[in-house]
C-alpha cells in the first residue's frame, strides 16, 4: 500500500476500528499486569469497553468523510463509554485528538495536526486527574506527544511523527518501573501505558501497512496469582473502600468548586467533559457525600459504586461461573400483577429466588454490579407493569434506584443489602397487590431479619475486636465486625453467639463458595446445645466471597 502522506477522516475511523480490534486481542495481557492492592477494575476490559463505545458511535455516521461528526462521535462515543480511571483517561486522550482535529478545519490530518492532536491529549489526560502520578498512562501520553512534537518541528512526515511518538511512547512505558516501585516489584511495565500504545501501532498500520503487535502470552507474574487485577492509572494509592462513578449534567463553571469539595472527601479524582456533561470517578468512604456534592450543582445520573475491598475476587468467581453454567432459572413469563426483579450470584441462590415467585435474575453483586441499563432490561422484559426491585446490595442501591425514571412502568426498590434480607422479603411478596404496597411490605419483612455473613480479610487492617490479618475470618453483623479469628468454623459459632437471642425463632444458614459439610454442622450443633429453641434451615446457595450467610427472624 502507499505510504500515507496524511490520513483522511476515513481513515481516522480505520485507526479507531484498528485500536479496538487491537486492546480486545490484548486485553488479557493488559489486565494481568494490574498490581496495585486496590481493585476497582481491569484496565484492559476498561480499555476496550471505552473504544469499543467509540466504534459503536462512529457506526451511527451517516456520512463518512464528515470531519465534525467523525470527530463529535470519537469525543462523545468516548465520554459515555469511558469505565475506570484508565477508561476515563482515555476517553479524555481520545477527546483531545478528536477536539484538535475538528478545530484544525482540514480534511486531512498531517504531521503538524497530528502533533498538535497528541499535546492536546496529554494536557487533556493530565488535566482530567487531580492529583497526577508519573509512571502511569499519563507519562507514556506526555513523552508520545513530546516525540511527535519534535518530530513534527523538524519536518518530519506524517510516519516519521507516529514512529517518534511510538518510540518515545515506548522507552517511557520502559520506565514506568523506575517511577512506580510498586511496577518494579511486580517486574512489569504500566498496564494503561500498554494500551495506549496500541492507539499508535493502529496509526502506523493504517498509515503505513506495517503488521499489528501480536499479544504476548500473559505472564504468571505474583499479582495475578494474588488475583490483583487493579485499574490503577493516573492517581496515587489510596485506602479508600468505594468507587463512585457517575455522569453529571452541569453548567460548566460550576465543575472547579465541585472538584475541591471531592478533593476533600477521596482520592483517584478524575473530572472529564464539559459542554454541560462531566464523567466523574472518585474513590471514597463517603458515598453520599460523594453524590450530594454533584447535587448541589447539577444532576447526576448513571451511578455506579463499587465496593473496591472485595471486587477481584467475586469478578474471578462470576466470570468463571458464567462460563462453566449459566446459573438463571427459567424465566417465569405467566403474567402477574406486579413482578420482582432481583440481583444474585450464585446457582443456589437463584433457584430459590425463583421458588419464591422471582420472575427475572441479573447476574451481579459486590463487584459485578449491574448497570442501570441491565436492570432496566430486566424490569422492561418482566411480565407486568408493576416491578419490585431487590438490588441485595448496598452498593446496587443506587443504581438500581435510576430505573424508574427510564421506564413507562412503576418500579420500587426494596433496598435489601444482603440475600437474607431478600429471602425475608419475598415471603411477604403478593404477585397481585401493586408495587407501592409490596415494596412497603417486604421492606418491614427485610428490616426485621438479623443478617449476618462470614467472609475472608483480604488484607491486614483492625477493628474494635483487635488486629486482623490477611486470611483472618470475619463475621460481620449490620453494625460492624463480631467476630475475627483464624477458623470458618469458629467465625461463625463466635457471629451466632453475637446475633443469636433467646427470642429468636430461626435461624436460616445459606452455605456459599467455601462452605463445608463439618463447619455446617457445626453450627447446627452449636446452636442446638446454645440455642435450643430456636430452629434452622440450611439452603445451598453457591454464592462467592461468603462461604455462610445467616438469616436470623
Amino acid at each position: 500500500m502507499a505510504v500515507a502522506e496524511a490520513l483522511t477522516v476515513h481513515q481516522l475511523r480505520e485507526v479507531m476500528a484498528t485500536f479496538a480490534q487491537l486492546l480486545e486481542q490484548h486485553k488479557a495481557v493488559i489486565n494481568a499486569l494490574n498490581v496495585y492492592p486496590v481493585p476497582d477494575g481491569d484496565t484492559g476490559t476498561n480499555m476496550t469497553l471505552t473504544v469499543t463505545s467509540v466504534v459503536a458511535e462512529l457506526d451511527g455516521v451517516a456520512e463518512a468523510d464528515d470531519v465534525a461528526a467523525v470527530c463529535k462521535a470519537i469525543s462523545h462515543g468516548s465520554l459515555m463509554g469511558a469505565r475506570g480511571n484508565s477508561g476515563v483517561i482515555l476517553s479524555q486522550i481520545l477527546r483531545g485528538i478528536a477536539e484538535e482535529v475538528r478545530d484544525a478545519g482540514v480534511a486531512t490530518i498531517g504531521p503538524d495536526v497530528l502533533a498538535r492532536a497528541l499535546a492536546r491529549a496529554s494536557d487533556g489526560a493530565y488535566g482530567a486527574v487531580l492529583k497526577p502520578v508519573e509512571g502511569t498512562i499519563l507519562t507514556v501520553v506526555r513523552e508520545a506527544s513530546e516525540g511527535a512534537t519534535a518530530a513534527a518541528a523538524g519536518g518530519a512526515t506524517l510516519v516519521g511523527v507516529l514512529e517518534a511518538a511510538r518510540a518515545a511512547g515506548g522507552a517511557a512505558l520502559a520506565r514506568t518501573p523506575d517511577l512506580l516501585p510498586v511496577l518494579a516489584e511486580a517486574g512489569v511495565v504500566d498496564a494503561g501505558g500498554t494500551g495506549l500504545l496500541l492507539l499508535l501501532d493502529a496509526a502506523l498500520g493504517v498509515a503505513d501497512g506495517r503488521p499489528l503487535p501480536e499479544p504476548p502470552a500473559v505472564a504468571s507474574v505474583a499479582a495475578v496469582e494474588h488475583g490483583a487485577h487493579h485499574d490503577h492509572d493516573g492517581d496515587g494509592l489510596a485506602d479508600l473502600r468505594y468507587e463512585v462513578m457517575f455522569f453529571l449534567e452541569a453548567p460548566d463553571e460550576t465543575i472547579a468548586a465541585f472538584k475541591d469539595v471531592w478533593a476533600g472527601i477521596g482520592d483517584s479524582i478524575v473530572v472529564v467533559g464539559g459542554d454541560g456533561l462531566w464523567n466523574c470517578h472518585i474513590h471514597t468512604d463517603d458515598i453520599g457525600a460523594s453524590i450530594e456534592a454533584a447535587i448541589d450543582c447539577g444532576r447526576p445520573r448513571d451511578i455506579r459504586v463499587t465496593d473496591l475491598m472485595e471486587q477481584v475476587e467475586e469478578e474471578r468467581w462470576v466470570r468463571e461461573a458464567a462460563v462453566e453454567h449459566d446459573d438463571r432459572p427459567a424465566q417465569a413469563d405467566e403474567p402477574v400483577g406486579c413482578a420482582v426483579v432481583a440481583v444474585a450470584t450464585g446457582a443456589g441462590v437463584s433457584r430459590i429466588f425463583h421458588s419464591l415467585g422471582v420472575q427475572r435474575m441479573v447476574r451481579g453483586g459486590q463487584t459485578m454490579n449491574p448497570s442501570t441499563a441491565e436492570l432496566l432490561e430486566a424490569v422492561e422484559s418482566a411480565p407486568a407493569d408493576d416491578v419490585v426491585l431487590l438490588p441485595n446490595n448496598k452498593n446496587i442501591i443506587p443504581v438500581a434506584e435510576q430505573v424508574d425514571a427510564q421506564t413507562a412502568k412503576t418500579v420500587r426498590v426494596v433496598p435489601t443489602t444482603g440475600i437474607a434480607e431478600a429471602f425475608a422479603s419475598l415471603l411477604s411478596y403478593d404477585p397481585e397487590a401493586t408495587a407501592d404496597d409490596n415494596a412497603a411490605a417486604m421492606a418491614e419483612a427485610a428490616d426485621a431479619v438479623v443478617a449476618g455473613e462470614v467472609t475472608q480479610a483480604v488484607r491486614d487492617s483492625t477493628c474494635e475486636l483487635g488486629p486482623i490479618a490477611t486470611g483472618d475470618w470475619l463475621g460481620i453483623g449490620r453494625d460492624g465486625i463480631k467476630a475475627v479469628t483464624g477458623a470458618l468454623d469458629e467465625t461463625c459459632v463466635r457471629l451466632l453467639d453475637a446475633l443469636v437471642a433467646d427470642d429468636h425463632e430461626l435461624v436460616t444458614i445459606i452455605e456459599g463458595d467455601g462452605a463445608s459439610d463439618a463447619v455446617t454442622r457445626h453450627c447446627t450443633v452449636w446452636l442446638a446445645e446454645h440455642r435450643p429453641d430456636v430452629g434452622t434451615e440450611v439452603h445451598h446457595g453457591g454464592q462467592p466471597l461468603y462461604p455462610y450467610l445467616f438469616g436470623i427472624e
